[in-house]
């Protein structure tokens, strides 16, 4: 995959996983995995900028939890009602943008 997409379009990628279930960041990473097919890998180093970007933004809430296999707490996060609205425009833009594109290659 092109590392310019996915730069461009990382925090939609993290709003969207977590629209359905909050979760801590590595089982975030798993989860955009597991979805997209093994097409989209996150690593520690876009994905914790790119949680407290979005938390700072307001987009995300983060606490701390104890995980339920145990050992040290972990900060997982989840979309607020902004998160979602922002997620929504997003999405809009996205949309869009793919239309556009398809109409080029057509």
């Amino acid at each position: 995959m092109d590392l310019n997409l996915f730069k461009g379009n990382l925090d939609l990628i993290l709003l969207s996983v977590l629209e359905r279930q909050g979760g801590y960041g590595q089982d975030i990473a798993k989860r955009v995995n597991a979805l997209t097919g093994g097409e989209i890998t996150l690593n520690a180093g876009s994905l914790y900028p790119a949680l407290h970007r979005l938390e700072r933004a307001g987009y995300l809430q983060a606490q701390e939890t104890t995980p339920a296999r145990g050992g040290p707490s972990v900060r997982t996060y989840a979309l607020t009602d902004t998160g979602r609205a922002e997620l929504r425009r997003r999405q809009d833009s996205y949309q869009s943008f793919d239309r556009a594109m398809r109409r080029l290659w057509s």
